[in-house]
C-alpha cells in the first residue's frame, strides 16, 4: 500500500480502467450477475441473449424492457467511496484519464472529469433512423420503445456484443494507457477485451501497473502489485 501511495505522487501521468466491480459496491447489479451473487439472470433471459443488435432487431420491445429496469436500478444507485476517491485523485494530479467499462455515470456524479466511457452510457438514447443522439434520465420511461422527433426508434446508447467501442473514445484510451507513468487496474475481470488490453499496453510502454480487485484475474501474473479488496475501501487509504 505504501509504495502505491509513492506512485501516485510521484507519478505525472494516471491512466485508470474501471470494471463493474467498482459500481457493484455502490448496489448496481454486475452485467452478469446480481449485486449480492444471484444469477445474471431478467426473467429467463440472459444479458448475452438481449444485448445484441439481432435480438433488438427482433424484439426491440423486450430489450427496452430489460434497460427501463436496468436504469431504474441504477436510478437509486449513489457514488460510493471508491468514486470519490478517484475523483479527488484527478483533481490533484496533472494528467489523469479514466477509461471506465461502466455504464451508469456513476463516476461523473461522484465529480469525475475526464472520463472515457469505452461501453457507451445507459443514460444515453441514438435514433436509428437519424443517428441523434440525447440524453435522458426518466425511469419508467413513458413509452417503450422510445422514438425520436423523427419518428425513428430510440435504442439505448451503449456498446452490445457484436459491436465496435466508439472508434475516438478507443483512440484516447489507448493514447492515455501508453502515455502513463501509473496505470490502475480497479474492479473489472479482465476477460473482456479490447479493454483488458490497456493494462498491457500501460506496461509495455514502460508504466507501472497496479491491479485493486476483491480477487486475482488473468492479468495479474504481469503487474507490479496487486492489491485485494474492495475498491471502497482501498483507493480512499491510497489517496489519503
Amino acid at each position: 500500500m505504501q509504495a502505491v501511495r509513492e506512485w501516485l505522487r510521484e507519478a505525472s501521468s494516471i491512466a485508470v480502467l474501471t470494471g463493474a466491480g467498482v459500481s457493484a459496491e455502490s448496489g448496481v447489479p454486475t452485467f452478469r450477475g446480481g449485486a449480492a451473487g444471484t444469477p445474471g439472470l431478467w426473467k429467463q433471459y440472459r444479458a448475452e441473449e438481449l444485448a445484441t443488435p439481432g435480438a433488438f432487431a427482433r424484439d426491440p420491445k423486450l430489450v427496452w424492457e430489460w434497460y427501463d429496469w436496468r436504469r431504474s436500478l441504477i436510478a437509486e444507485a449513489k457514488p460510493n467511496p471508491g468514486h470519490y476517491a478517484l475523483a479527488a485523485a484527478e483533481a490533484r494530479a496533472a494528467k489523469f484519464t479514466l477509461i471506465t467499462q461502466n455504464v451508469d455515470g456513476l463516476h461523473e456524479l461522484a465529480g469525475s472529469r475526464n472520463v472515457l466511457r469505452l461501453h457507451g452510457s445507459i443514460w444515453m438514447l441514438r435514433c436509428l433512423e437519424c443517428q441523434r443522439e440525447r440524453e435522458d434520465r426518466r425511469t419508467p420511461l413513458p413509452e417503450i420503445p422510445p422514438r425520436c422527433e423523427c419518428g425513428g426508434t430510440l435504442r439505448p446508447g451503449v456498446v452490445w456484443f457484436g459491436e465496435a467501442l466508439p472508434s475516438k473514445v478507443w483512440q484516447d484510451a489507448e493514447k492515455a494507457a501508453r502515455e502513463a507513468d501509473l496505470f490502475l487496474l480497479i474492479g473489472t475481470s479482465a476477460v473482456v477485451y479490447p479493454a483488458a488490453g490497456l493494462a498491457p499496453i500501460a506496461k509495455s510502454s514502460g508504466a507501472r501497473v497496479v491491479e485493486i480487485n476483491i480477487a486475482e484475474t488473468g492479468l495479474s501474473d504481469g503487474i507490479d502489485e496487486f492489491l485485494q479488496g474492495k475498491s471502497g475501501e482501498l483507493l480512499p487509504q491510497l489517496m489519503a
